[in-house]
């Protein structure tokens, strides 16, 4: 499987393919050098251009390579482009020259993180591994920060060709995670996200006591509105489509714990169609309701009450059907025991 990196040495950034060089990009500050133009092959077929772009910057800061696709420094076939486009074999991306200063040692995960994403595997095979997220890690850097799951994932084995999400999670999200462990592995299970042949279930604890059976929220969503200064998704018609199944699980005085199917996988999609209905998620800051989350606060509930605990999807490779599962975290059993007394 071909590896796409970047490195710098004597004054300009190599970028390779495999074994071979596809283009070099020479630090302006020292030598003059012009925009260089990458052709793209088969092993990068259907990578998003932002995590391309990523994996072959190496040393350039996220919010630089964002900027640059922003502002259209980066252009696929002699087009400005969106950075979640996906690439496909034979385009043609154009990519700037980069001034060395630019460039800056990734971050270090610290070594309890590392201990923790090492403790978290559920499974692994050749192909990909599930891992339990801890609540708390972002899935990746950006927004400030400097290192998430997966870059601690490539610290660890820094011998491993390839690492990628194949989904992901809120910060404040535990559970099963998806990682590829090589690019047709990543395609085939995208494909099945994508096609919602995958199966992805949750546990959350919501306001109020749940009346009736299951329920399946169609309700589109806008991202990056505006409410009081903070970027806030929302229910909104000209929004994408967005359809979640809720299942009660047991109701309880003043609250429910829910079983919730995502059928599709937009940004903070539970949280948000559960707040639409008039059920937020216990310990949600953002879309959540003051007084109820003070109450579970004092049933010992110290974060978001979400927990991706189930995963099903069919084996890239054997296309055996896989059922992973991440038990809930001591910290959410202790809450539901406090509601149970």
């Amino acid at each position: 499987m071909a590896h796409c990196s970047a490195t710098l040495a004597g004054g300009r950034y190599f970028c390779r393919v495999g074994v071979g060089i596809i283009s070099t990009m020479t630090d302006p500050a020292t030598v003059a050098s012009a925009p260089q133009i990458v052709t793209v092959d088969a092993s990068h077929d259907g990578q998003r251009l932002d995590n391309f772009l990523l994996r072959v910057l190496k040393g350039i800061p996220k919010t630089h390579v964002y900027r640059i696709v922003r502002t259209g420094q980066v252009r696929v076939n002699k087009g400005r482009i969106r950075p979640d486009y996906r690439l496909r074999s034979g385009d043609q991306v154009r990519i700037p020259p980069l001034r060395q200063a630019q460039a800056t040692t990734p971050a270090t995960a610290p070594e309890a993180t590392c201990r923790a994403v090492a403790a978290a595997v559920l499974y692994e095979d050749g192909q990909l591994l599930v891992l339990d997220k801890p609540a708390g890690l972002a899935v990746h850097s950006g927004s400030g920060l400097t290192y998430g799951l997966i870059e601690a994932l490539r610290q660890m084995r820094p011998s491993a060709p390839f690492l990628e999400l194949v989904h992901r999670l809120d910060r404040e999200t535990s559970g099963c995670l998806l990682v590829a462990k090589s690019r047709p592995s990543l395609l085939a299970l995208q494909q099945q996200l994508g096609g919602s042949e995958m199966t992805k279930a949750y546990l959350a604890l919501v306001a109020g006591q749940w009346q009736g059976g299951a329920r399946t929220i169609d309700a589109p969503l806008q991202k990056n509105v505006l409410r009081g200064g903070e970027r806030m998704v929302q229910v909104e018609a000209g929004g994408r489509a967005a359809r979640t199944h809720f299942r009660p699980v047991a109701v309880y005085q003043q609250s429910s714990l829910m079983e919730i199917r995502l059928e599709t996988g937009r940004t903070h999609q539970i949280r948000v169609h559960a707040a639409h209905i008039g059920c937020p998620l216990a310990g949600d800051s953002k879309y959540g309701m003051t007084e109820f989350n003070r109450e579970m606060k004092d049933n010992g509930l110290r974060r978001l009450f979400l927990h991706a605990h189930h995963l099903a999807f069919r084996h890239p490779a054997s296309q055996q059907e896989l059922h992973i599962s991440a038990p809930l975290g001591t910290d959410l059993q202790h809450v539901l025991d406090q509601l149970e007394a």
